[in-house]
């Protein structure tokens, strides 16, 4: 038996708040009666329907996708652009991205029908260390590598603390290469922080995600996940999956 709202974020219906939120507004039904309190519990052999639509429990599939420079990180894209869907023609299940990456950035990013698992990776206060790098202009100042770490503010807020190293510089030809590590996830965020100081980001890649890197991987390439990868991301989220 499990909760009724993970069984329906782990169908790929919604998030598991979205799931809640589905709940409560009497949009969901177990065996034909209407259910609205969330600590229900349902078994296999239980139907239950989303404004009356049977959910289909698919398989958990999980891929990590090593994403290009000019696709889309969406199910669809209404200006025809490439997406990350079209690397998966061939997955019979409703997966979808965790998260973005920007059309412009390139990198690590999971694929999966796992609501449950998408919603606490996503999620700030869950902590899931992101690394990126970057190729800025000009050299950063010890200084600035300083404020990135500590956190700068930007129009929606501060950043929170960050790991920050510069892996080489340049300053005759006016260009570093910079290792950033946060747990956020705001919208291009490690661009407006390099934008804040005056550094301009020429070329961005997240080389890991959680316990994910792409190693084996060259752009366009996915693999599936292995079983104890999906227990670590769990683990690093502060949950436990059974099963896997």
């Amino acid at each position: 038996m499990e909760r009724l709202q993970k069984v329906m974020a782990h169908s790929g219906v919604s998030s598991r708040r979205g799931a809640e939120r589905l709940i409560t507004s009497g949009r969901v039904q177990v065996n034909g009666r209407t259910v609205t309190e969330l600590g229900t519990k349902v078994s296999p052999s239980d139907e239950v329907t989303v404004d009356g639509i049977p959910l289909e429990r698919e398989r958990l599939v999980y891929f990590l996708l090593y994403k290009p420079v000019g696709v889309i990180s969406s199910r669809k894209d209404e200006r025809n652009r490439k997406t990350v869907l079209d690397f998966f023609k061939d997955v019979p299940e409703r997966i979808f991205p965790v998260g973005r990456l920007d059309y412009d950035t390139s990198g690590a990013l999971i694929l999966t029908n796992d609501g449950e698992l998408a919603y606490r990776l996503m999620h700030p206060r869950f902590e899931i260390d992101k690394t990126y790098i970057a190729k800025i202009r000009p050299v950063p100042t010890n200084e600035q590598l300083r404020r990135l770490a500590a956190g700068v503010r930007l129009e929606d807020g501060m950043t929170a603390r960050a790991k920050v190293r510069m892996i080489d510089g340049n300053r005759e030809k006016g260009h570093a290469s910079v290792q950033m590590t946060i747990h956020e996830g705001r919208n291009r965020q490690v661009r407006r922080m390099f934008a804040v100081l005056g550094l301009e980001v020429r070329k961005l890649k997240r080389v890991q995600y959680g316990v994910l890197d792409l190693t084996g991987l060259v752009p366009g390439e996915s693999r599936p996940l292995k079983p104890y990868e999906v227990r670590k991301l769990y683990h690093l989220s502060h949950g436990s999956r059974s099963g896997q």
